[in-house]
């Protein structure tokens, strides 16, 4: 199956939107795979995914998007590190 012919042309205008909007997601990539596209990257919060998500859903509205992005939180740990 055949990706859509302007299927650069969309994924290179989400690229720009998220490096234009307030999370600035410079870390994130966008493959095109065929018939697919494929996103990969690390967050750091759930919030910044939910919102990454949203902003591919409505940029890619019709396509299938496949979601590879991690949150690391970066919280201090609640306890202490039992070392055995």
């Amino acid at each position: 199956m055949n990706a859509p012919p302007d299927i650069e042309y969309r994924i290179a205008h989400l690229k720009e939107r998220l490096a234009a909007e307030e999370t600035a997601d410079l870390g994130i990539r966008i493959e095109n795979r065929g018939s697919s596209v494929t996103v990969i990257g690390t967050v750091p919060t759930a919030h910044c995914r939910a919102e990454l998500m949203d902003t591919v859903s409505d940029e890619l509205a019709g396509l299938t998007v496949r979601y590879d992005v991690v949150v690391a939180e970066a919280a201090a740990p609640d306890h202490p590190e039992e070392v055995v």
